[in-house]
């Protein structure tokens, strides 16, 4: 038998602030820390290792599926430790494990250290808000905070589809309803129409990943509900091409009619590492969809819509550039990280010598 107890060291990475932990065949674990990836001093990890935690910690409704599939998402909790949502895929034939540290506390907008614009979207009583990163760019987090808002602040039903169940939340002024694809719904546009009949107000979907899913969300939008989302796009305003682009080019005009008509905002965000590299914060790019921006979609104009951003005071918008001054400025994160970060360099070194006057910088 080996001697590699996952839940020993799963409490172990968390007690150290771990993110993520990786696990390989072949490999010594490794964990990240405040954006870093850190090899344990462990002995590799053997098939046996693998197998064994693999079949301890597989739900029962997958574990006929582990052998048939290349990547599956599950999660897993630990009571009184943490919840993980955990990919099993294969590296070189071999099996690989990565898990998301998901704490049992939602953290506010404010502990997260985000703009307080972002409360606003919790006023919508309809339409779609979608925030879009990479990987491993706090949007979970961000969304939590926002349905735990709405969830404090509001009496609505909340209804969350995901892939898999993620934050768990706590009745509040609200009800929330949590499904997880696979065993409580076949997929995300079949679980949007099904809550369509649940008397929602909100509507959380996991992820955007096909036409089908846009299509149900669209229509979830248009009959009076709130929508929330993520999808994976690099900027704001890349979202509403992303969507379109789901679309052949002859339904393309109809779609941004339908977007135009039900986007209420966008967050981009990235998590960027501070001064003393203990953690990292996030900086959010946030379009705001107001009467010009509706008709800068409608005529397929988006790259107008970033000079609108810039202005900055203009209905709580901000760029990233200004999220990474402000950080920078509050001492929070190095001129070398706020740069490294930045995708408009030149902007933001004008910003910091004081010679850009195009921007509201103050957030």
């Amino acid at each position: 038998m080996g001697s590699f107890y996952i839940d020993d060291f799963l409490k172990q990475a968390v007690s150290v602030g771990a993110s993520d932990i990786h696990l390989r065949a072949g490999e010594r674990p490794a964990i990240r820390v405040a954006g870093q990836i850190m090899r344990i001093n462990l002995p590799p990890l053997t098939d046996e290792d693998m197998n064994t935690t693999i079949a301890s910690i597989a739900p029962e409704h997958l574990k006929d599926r582990i052998s048939q599939f290349f990547d599956i998402d599950f999660s897993y909790e630990i009571k009184n430790c943490s919840r993980f949502r955990v990919n099993l895929g294969h590296q070189l034939a071999k099996n690989a494990l990565v898990f998301r540290v998901i704490p049992y506390n939602i953290k506010s907008f404010e502990e997260l250290g985000l703009p307080k614009t972002i409360e606003s979207f919790a006023d919508f009583n309809n339409g779609i808000v979608l925030i879009t990163g990479p990987t491993g760019s706090g949007k979970s987090t961000t969304i939590a905070a926002l349905i735990d808002y709405i969830n404090e602040k509001y009496a609505k039903h909340i209804i969350t589809i995901e892939d898999p169940v993620e934050f768990i939340y706590t009745n509040k002024k609200s009800i929330v309803s949590q499904r997880q694809l696979l065993i409580d719904t076949p997929s995300f546009a079949d679980g949007i129409k099904y809550a369509l009949r649940q008397d929602p107000d909100v509507i959380f979907i996991g992820e955007i990943r096909d036409r089908e899913t846009v299509e149900a969300a669209l229509n979830a939008a248009e009959t009076g509900h709130m929508v929330i989302s993520t999808i994976h796009t690099n900027d704001a305003i890349q979202t509403v091409n992303r969507i379109i682009n789901f679309f052949e080019p002859n339904e393309r005009a109809f779609v941004r009619q339908q977007l135009a008509n039900t986007l209420r905002g966008s967050i981009a965000q990235k998590l960027v590492p501070t001064v003393d590299g203990d953690t990292r914060l996030p900086a959010p790019e946030i379009l705001v969809v107001t009467p010009p921006v509706v008709d800068f979609i409608e005529k397929d104009e988006l790259e107008r819509v970033y000079e609108l951003v810039k202005q900055g005071s203009y209905n709580n918008m901000v760029t990233m550039n200004m999220s990474l001054y402000r950080l920078y400025e509050e001492g929070h994160i190095s001129k070398e990280t706020a740069l490294y970060y930045s995708d408009s360099k030149s902007e933001l070194e004008q910003m910091m010598r004081g010679v850009y006057h195009g921007s509201n910088t103050k957030l």
